[in-house]
């Protein structure tokens, strides 16, 4: 029944209450004349005197009280189940039967989720296989792999220069090192990768980056250095995807906190 609807009906209701409580038709010639028992008069006006006008609206016609209804303290607990560990109806009826020694039949758990608007979960939080969850890329070993990309910043406003943003990232670690440059040159990335390698607390076995970082041999880079890593670039597109993405993951969150 609509909002329209149950006016109309409130309205009627007080129509024939009014009309009976006049002094110029009896009870038995108002419910006569609206077509209604007088049994159901004096309900009505029972509800009125009890809770006014708003009391002639029609109730629910499910039980108040309900003798196997599910008790308050397990339905809290179905639902943090729910919320914190998205715990299926089957598996939220095997916990409580295994851990508390409650048993609650599988369509009691799914009523009570959907009742609380629990029923269906996000697309982000539903069950996966194992074999489709994401799986974070990482080495064991400090140093195994250096990414090294480089960031394009926006231009100063008021002049047309243009700074870069040199990042370092370990694959195992996962130690950053920023350093911003004014130009994207060879020189830029010796001085970025030479101060990188200073900074770093372990050995660097490993370079990777891609084609947009202009650096040389590691042989004509590390000249200086008693031990040389070894570059890698990414062969591929997906291949630059799949070892680089926590870099670009970066550049993300030095933009958001204010960096460039």
């Amino acid at each position: 029944m609509t909002k329209a609807e149950q006016i109309r009906v409130v309205t009627w209701r007080h129509r024939l209450l009014q009309c009976g409580a006049d002094g110029s038709r009896s009870v038995a010639k108002a419910c006569r004349h609206f077509g209604v028992s007088r049994k159901t008069f004096y309900k009505w006006r029972k509800r009125q005197v009890a809770g006014g006008d708003a009391a002639l609206c029609d109730r629910p016609r499910v039980a108040r009280r309900i003798a196997n209804a599910t008790p308050p303290e397990v339905v809290s607990k179905m639902l943090y189940l729910r919320q914190n560990y998205h715990f299926g109806a089957g598996r939220i009826a095997d916990y409580l039967r295994r851990f508390h020694q409650i048993s609650v039949a599988v369509s009691s758990v799914h009523r009570v989720l959907v009742r609380h608007g629990m029923g269906r979960l996000p697309a982000n939080q539903k069950y996966r296989a194992h074999t489709q969850r994401w799986k974070r890329y990482e080495k064991p070993q400090p140093g195994h792999r250096l990414q090294l990309d480089v960031k394009f910043l926006e231009r100063i406003p008021g002049t047309g220069k243009r700074l870069y943003q040199f990042t370092a990232i370990d694959d195992c670690t996962r130690i950053r090192v920023l350093k911003i440059f004014d130009a994207c040159t060879q020189r830029a990335a010796i001085r970025f990768v030479d101060d990188v390698l200073r900074r770093l607390p372990f050995r660097v076995h490993v370079i990777q980056t891609d084609n947009e970082l202009p650096t040389k041999s590691s042989v004509q880079i590390f000249s200086d250095q008693a031990v040389r890593p070894r570059f890698r670039r990414a062969r591929t597109q997906a291949d630059s995807a799949t070892y680089r993405r926590h870099v670009h993951h970066s550049h993300t969150q030095s933009a958001r906190a204010g960096c460039d």
